[in-house]
């Protein structure tokens, strides 16, 4: 059996179209993860997997990351507080991030299905950080790959709540923080940034600098040519290489009822500093 896909863009995303009987098998499962890796974003159109199918597929590629303690459900991923208890941590989901950055082995990939979509907004994007580091100078890689950056959950809360009450920012701030290479050195020999709304400074640069350079890098790494938009129809499934992309949300109302299910990949490698 064959993958069949295209490309969506020249520097990130391909679309496979592959049959839903096809994908469950998971004999093309070796082929998908190497275009996952090679691509960023897969993209399933209306594949309609069903909660379970969709749990069925995300192990044929890996090792299955349970959320919730639960090997056998999909997670609901909504602004909707009567859907998910996690509906405000969710809040800093509309800004660009790498999930797991307070984890020492983030996950591999995510799985996204969309049930119910909002009238307006709601499009997932996706950057490929590997091709923004790629195509950065040789001067700028030998820069970039010595610095190390602070992450934590708190910054991100300033993204969108920028005068929270002292209580909300003591209990983010609680949940630590985590020195990360900026440039992560894969095992398979590439590079990718470690960017996003959780870097919160660049170790032993002043806040001025520090904010500038992550600044920097983010415009860089967002350039329209790195960037894929993906607009939901109500079946779509995709599947992003998070150790080597960011994403984020774009704006929809809360209230839409906009409701999307996930699965996850077990992570495969710790970030890594370039020797």
């Amino acid at each position: 059996m064959n993958l069949k896909y295209e490309e969506i863009k020249p520097k990130i995303g391909a679309r496979i179209l592959n049959t839903k009987e096809e994908l469950l098998k998971g004999d093309l499962a070796d082929g998908i993860r190497e275009l996952l890796e090679q691509r960023g974003v897969v993209v399933f159109p209306t594949i309609n997997f069903t909660d379970e199918e969709q749990v069925a597929f995300t192990k044929t590629l890996g090792n299955f990351a349970a959320e919730g303690g639960n090997h056998e459900s999909v997670h609901k991923i909504s602004l909707d507080t009567t859907q998910t208890a996690s509906a405000e941590y969710l809040k800093g989901s509309m800004f660009w991030h790498i999930d797991g950055t307070m984890n020492d082995v983030p996950i591999l990939a995510s799985l996204l299905g969309a049930k119910v979509l909002s009238k307006e907004g709601g499009n997932t994007e996706f950057c490929n950080t590997y091709a923004a580091y790629e195509d950065l100078s040789a001067d700028e890689k030998a820069e970039y790959d010595q610095l190390t950056v602070l992450h934590g959950v708190w910054p991100s809360l300033l993204y969108y709540e920028p005068e929270p009450n002292v209580q909300k920012l003591q209990a983010m701030m609680a949940i630590g923080e985590n020195e990360l290479p900026l440039v992560w050195k894969h095992k398979s020999g590439r590079k990718s940034l470690v960017l996003g709304c959780t870097a919160g400074s660049v170790v032993d640069k002043s806040h001025k600098d520090s904010t500038e350079l992550l600044v920097k890098l983010r415009t860089w790494a967002t350039q329209p040519e790195f960037v894929y938009s993906h607009k939901w129809t109500i079946g779509d499934l995709v599947m992003w290489d998070n150790t080597g992309t960011m994403h984020r949300a774009t704006k929809y109302d809360p209230a839409s009822g906009r409701l999307l299910v996930r699965t996850k990949l077990e992570g495969e490698e710790p970030i890594q500093a370039t020797a």
